[in-house]
């Protein structure tokens, strides 16, 4: 969970100025990096999976209120 909460401090490091120029769509972090912003949720998890395998990453639609972490297991 201590990975999680770095996504999550990156996050609010630049949240500020993600809601400006991305309010609405989904971001994307890993490594305590910004990956990028998607148009839907389900673009943000493709890319995610695709790139970074099982995480953890955090995706968050940017200027909406988080709801609580959940936690995800993909199994293959």
């Amino acid at each position: 969970m201590l990975e999680l909460s770095r996504q999550i401090v990156a996050y609010e490091g630049m949240q500020s100025d993600l809601e400006t120029d991305y309010f609405g769509k989904w971001a994307l972090f890993y490594d305590e990096e910004f990956v990028g912003t998607y148009d839907t949720d389900r673009e943000a998890v493709g890319t995610a999976i695709d790139k970074f395998g099982r995480g953890p990453y955090l995706i968050r639609q940017i200027g909406v209120k988080p709801v609580p972490p959940l936690a995800l297991v993909i199994y293959r």
